[in-house]
């Protein structure tokens, strides 16, 4: 590996996200790199193409794969063929790979929002006042929508994942660098998903966390735990995030900023270093 490794980082800086800037945070985490890798950037429809020619590719804000699913499974396959390094590894299994976690984790009896995805199985679901029923291949609540009791049989199941609504207080996301954590970010008001103030996590939140992050088995990564509080105190997953996941670095303090970039460094290093293909 030579002394500076060459690394291609994939963003989609034009992605019109919903209460947040993805350009903003990518801008400034590329600034900071490039203090230890020779690094491009590139759109996701790119990477395929380019990824030959650098040392590891890492893929963050590059914003829904359902808006280009042909080419990302076409950039998976390559990057297979070839050995390539990929950042977060491709191994992983929360939203990377599918929504199907959700469904094995309720069978699991995790802590996580019960989830379905066949009439057989309405049964695992508690009684609610609405259920919340999502495309399985979603993201960003595209093709969310809201029903009534009533209507659960009458769904057309297959690919679709059906949920209680939750009366939660709050949602609260935690964010890694490999296993270790590095900060936390509560949306207070259930409405804002994305008017987000610093967290002060307790052992007990981390602990329900760390069951998710060891339970994904990535060795290298950056991951976001999103969970929300029940009205009985209760945190329950949301969603593994684990492909690429928006870190809201722009609410954090400088200290807590700059702790996460040296963090993010160091296991790209590491990452590197390892022996054998991502």
């Amino acid at each position: 590996m030579p002394a500076r490794p060459s690394v291609l980082f994939v963003t989609d800086l034009a992605y019109p996200a919903r209460g947040r800037r993805y350009c903003d945070e990518d801008i400034l985490l590329t600034s900071r790199l490039r203090d230890d890798f020779d690094l491009a950037l590139c759109h996701p429809l790119d990477a395929a193409a380019l990824m030959d020619a650098f040392d590891a590719v890492v893929v963050r804000n590059s914003g829904p794969v359902l808006h280009y699913q042909k080419e990302y499974d076409a950039f998976r396959d390559r990057a297979r063929a070839l050995d390539t390094r990929v950042y977060n590894p491709l191994s992983g299994r929360g939203d990377m790979a599918g929504k199907q976690y959700l469904l094995d984790l309720t069978t699991t009896g995790h802590p996580v929002i019960p989830t379905i995805d066949r009439p057989q199985d309405l049964h695992l679901l508690p009684e609610a006042a609405q259920y919340a029923v999502k495309p399985k291949a979603g993201a960003d609540s595209i093709g969310l929508s809201f029903i009534p009791p009533d209507q659960l049989s009458g769904l057309a199941y297959g690919h679709i994942l059906v949920q209680p609504r939750i009366d939660f207080r709050y949602e609260v996301s935690f964010y890694y660098v490999d296993d270790a954590f590095q900060y936390a970010l509560h949306a207070p008001d259930p409405e804002r998903r994305w008017a987000l103030e610093p967290y002060e996590a307790t052992d007990a939140d981390l602990a329900f966390a760390r069951r998710f992050i060891e339970w994904n088995t990535l060795d290298h990564g950056i991951q976001r735990v999103d969970a929300c509080r029940t009205q009985e105190g209760e945190l329950l997953l949301v969603e593994l995030e684990d492909l690429n996941p928006y870190l809201s670095l722009d609410l954090v303090a400088e200290q807590t900023r700059d702790a996460f970039v040296a963090a993010m460094t160091d296991s790209l290093h590491r990452f590197l270093e390892a022996p054998g293909p991502a």
